[in-house]
């Protein structure tokens, strides 16, 4: 049986692909929160597993209204199945309780809101015993299209929301990390995002979150021309040039990171407009070199950063016929290892 070789990073499995895009009239049914967790604890290579999950804060997995009582539910769940709780997504959105960052003021109040909301679940399943890394997810709660109607105001706006919600998380003891993806405004850009990051200037309690396949559309300008770093055509040497200068420009910031494939195309799903295609690991058509591309993240002159407690994978845009499967949850696991064993801290 294989051993633990590495302290750091350790591996989650992401559980809201069983929620994002499931549910809608004739398209594929909502998987259980409960069975999401089956799939993550069955997983094994040579005995190595899963050390955790992270969670999106939404009925019927868990609400973000939930009560110390269903707290300690699911914590007991995660943690009968040997596993921790680690990044948490907050509902920012306005069909579940939140509001635009850019919005009104009360769209905003109710986007701090539920980063209130969310800041408390994570600091209490901490107090449980369950939590040990992670950060409070977030990000604009509105669409590129309508932050193009007033780029600087409505940047200026998300950056004063943000202020709020770092107030917020620091007094939990918590952190938050944007989602760098390109369906949302004001952060559907790499410079875009990085000018909300400055903005706000907190880098220790407000954080950037990568994710491979939507970095990967940073890189191609989609919904922000004017700031892609790569041209049609491209070969792989300007690619890797390319990554270099989105890494190094967004890595000091990083602090959460999904492991992913992408195809090179873009999907839509709900209030996601034009968002990278989650891809599984072997997909032949996959454009990354996903260990490869995850040491950017990763390390720095060579050294893992220490910052990174857990590395997780988005599962999103999955069938549910392929999440039954054991085996694509070994693939992903599989990958997760090779990217630990390259870029993590020996023990």
């Amino acid at each position: 049986m294989k051993q633990r070789t590495h302290e750091f990073p350790a591996i989650h499995n992401a559980l809201w692909p069983g929620l994002v895009g499931k549910g809608s009239p004739g398209g594929d049914p909502i998987i259980s929160f409960d069975k999401m967790l089956d799939f993550t604890a069955r997983a094994s290579i040579d005995g190595v597993k899963f050390d955790g999950v992270d969670l999106f804060l939404f009925e019927p997995h868990v609400s973000i209204d939930a009560g110390e009582d269903d707290l300690k539910r699911v914590a007991a769940k995660v943690a009968k199945r040997d596993l921790a709780i680690g990044s948490l997504v907050a509902p920012v959105w306005a069909p579940t309780g939140g509001g635009s960052a850019m919005g009104s003021t009360k769209e905003r109040k109710a986007f701090v809101g539920q980063v209130k909301k969310a800041c408390r679940i994570a600091e209490k399943f901490r107090a449980l015993g369950v939590r040990h890394c992670g950060v409070v997810r977030v990000d604009s709660a509105d669409s590129p299209l309508n932050w193009s109607k007033d780029p600087s105001g409505n940047t200026k706006k998300i950056i004063a929301t943000f202020k709020q919600a770092v107030q917020v998380a620091e007094d939990h003891g918590e952190r938050l990390a944007a989602e760098g993806e390109i369906c949302w405004g004001g952060m559907h850009g790499w410079q875009s995002m990085l000018d909300v990051l400055e903005g706000v200037g907190r880098p220790d309690v407000l954080g950037f979150q990568a994710d491979l396949a939507h970095t990967y559309l940073y890189l191609l300008g989609h919904n922000a021309p004017g700031q892609a770093l790569l041209k049609p055509g491209h070969s792989q040497a300007q690619f890797w040039t390319a990554y270099k200068k989105l890494t190094d420009s967004l890595r000091p910031w990083t602090i959460d990171l999904h492991v992913a494939q992408n195809d090179g195309s873009v999907h839509g799903t709900g209030s996601h407009d034009k968002t990278g295609r989650h891809c599984l690991p072997r997909d032949p058509k996959g454009k990354l070199d996903i260990v490869k591309a995850a040491g950017f993240w990763l390390q720095e002159d060579n050294r893992p950063l220490a910052r990174f407690g857990h590395i997780c994978w988005d599962g999103c845009m999955f069938s549910n016929a392929v999440m039954a499967r054991p085996k694509t949850w070994n693939d992903i696991l599989s990958v997760m290892i090779k990217v630990r064993d390259a870029h993590g801290q020996p023990w």
